[in-house]
């Protein structure tokens, strides 16, 4: 069950607040993305801490004009834990579960922002994840969901850009899984990885839908909820998704999800792709939780029309997209992201190598 604490980043175990222990690897994330109505402009941000590190680190992204422009921010944690903020990137509590605010004071980069997210329902917890490697634990971890609104005022190198009334979603994660340095005798490397997260925002509703699957394309967790705003919450513990692949590619061009009980979701992700590497992930230098010493701030800028979204950097992406919701006959348009982190073999898709496309 999740309580006010667990909006702060004190957990010690992926267990709710309640329980503690320790664990090198253990970390405590928040994360956040929004988009504009008519799609032009999408932001994500994050912050973790990394209690057993000693470490505490962010970033803040911002997609706009075909270019992706990405701070990064790490310093010494000194076992502070509700200090949260890192250079110029800070969350603040505002109401636990309900109101987050983040903020990226002025830097080098021109990108500037004061920003609150507002949860539209209460957070979805998402099943516990748990997977090992062999005898070593890999990944165990809770997770909270939340669809929302943005206010507040963005800066874009001069240009000002009012972001009342955006949808997007923040999420909170505690638990564990590999941070900072390398093992110095890590378990045999990670061959196989197939993640999908779909949180959409409708007029009336706020969907969401995840999977990690194995090889052999069974979930290993895998959940959809349905959220009337308002009314409560439906959960589905068995939804079936049928993907569709651009050719030669591991980009999804739709997917279909079987909810149950009659209802479906469809998917279709747009241009509009987000690299994750801007939050750190996947990224050789700005790992989570990689030791940046006292403080450290490092800004880029990604020309997007211009990668390889078949290179080993770009495959961990959330593109933006619309989806149609149809449920007791009625059917309801909605505007989301779908995150993809396709690695390994997945014989629905026909993968067979680390990072083959589809055919």
């Amino acid at each position: 069950m999740l309580t006010w604490g667990d909006d702060y980043p004190i957990h010690q175990t992926p267990e709710p607040v309640a329980f503690a222990g320790s664990d090198r690897n253990f970390y405590d994330r928040y994360f956040f993305n929004g988009y504009s109505p008519d799609g032009d402009i999408f932001i994500a941000g994050a912050l973790g801490v990394y209690p057993h590190l000693d470490v505490i680190d962010g970033a803040f992204c911002v997609l706009i004009d075909g270019k992706q422009h990405n701070i990064r921010a790490s310093r010494r944690l000194h076992s502070e834990r509700m200090d949260l903020q890192v250079g110029p990137i800070s969350v603040r509590i505002i109401e636990p579960l309900r109101r987050i605010g983040l903020k990226v004071a002025a830097n080098d980069s021109g990108i500037m922002a004061d920003l609150e997210f507002a949860g539209r329902h209460h957070p979805i917890e998402e099943p516990r994840f748990m997977r090992r490697i062999g005898p070593r634990m890999f990944m165990d971890y809770t997770r909270l969901t939340q669809n929302g609104t943005w206010r507040g005022k963005l800066v874009v190198q001069g240009r000002e850009i009012d972001v009342s009334g955006w949808f997007g979603t923040r999420d909170r994660s505690w638990g564990i899984r590999p941070v900072g340095a390398p093992d110095s005798q890590p378990p045999p490397s990670v061959s196989q990885f197939f993640w999908l997260w779909a949180p959409f925002n409708f007029a009336d509703h706020a969907v969401f839908f995840h999977t990690n699957d194995d090889a052999n394309g069974r979930p290993w967790n895998r959940r959809a909820v349905i959220e009337r705003i308002g009314e409560g919450a439906t959960e589905f513990e068995h939804p079936t998704p049928a993907l569709t692949y651009h050719q030669g590619t591991r980009r999804l061009a739709s997917t279909q999800v079987d909810l149950g009980d009659g209802a479906r979701l469809t998917i279709r992700p747009t241009d509009k792709t987000f690299y994750m590497s801007g939050l750190g992930y996947t990224h050789p230098v700005w790992g989570h939780g990689r030791d940046h010493g006292e403080l450290e701030v490092a800004l880029d800028t990604l020309e997007c029309t211009s990668l390889d979204d078949n290179a080993p950097a770009n495959v961990h992406i959330q593109a933006l997209a619309t989806a149609t919701l149809e449920k007791d006959g009625a059917r309801h348009e909605g505007i989301g992201v779908l995150e993809q982190l396709l690695l390994g073999p997945h014989e629905p898709s026909g993968f067979a190598s680390m990072l083959d496309g589809a055919r």
